[in-house]
């Protein structure tokens, strides 16, 4: 697999697609890292971390709305590939469909979303949008 977190994004999209309620998905630091923030911001339900093996899984929860059943993520999309990295500045920081989604960034403090990144007045690598 050359962009584990390209497959990350896809194992999420696809499991939304078929209307499951877990998706386990091989474990890495970055992957963990994103998991978090997108927890933290509503887009998943819970998430756990599984030790076994020697890489272990994340168990990952999705968020439907009750009645619609519509997935919370409407869409994931890559930004920032192995072939065409794309950094951005502070003061040029993506604004993700007029603020009401967020794009993933890998800064210095960590991975975090864009609008943690505008607070701590740091840049980094534009790993995806989420909305």
């Amino acid at each position: 697999m050359t962009d584990p977190i390209a497959d990350f994004l896809t194992r999420i999209r696809n499991a939304q697609k078929a209307t499951h309620r877990i998706v386990e998905i091989p474990a890495s630091n970055v992957k963990k890292n994103m998991t978090k923030v997108l927890f933290d911001k509503g887009y998943i339900q819970s998430y756990k971390f599984v030790e076994d093996g020697p890489q272990g899984t994340i168990k990952i929860a999705l968020k439907y709305h009750p009645v619609t059943k519509k997935p919370a993520i409407e869409k994931l999309e890559r930004i920032s590939k192995p072939g065409l990295r794309k950094y951005t500045k502070n003061g040029d920081m993506p604004r993700v469909l007029n603020g009401l989604g967020i794009a993933i960034l890998s800064t210095n403090k960590g991975i975090i979303s864009n609008k943690e990144a505008r607070e701590l007045n740091v840049g980094g690598e534009v790993l995806c949008y989420v909305y």
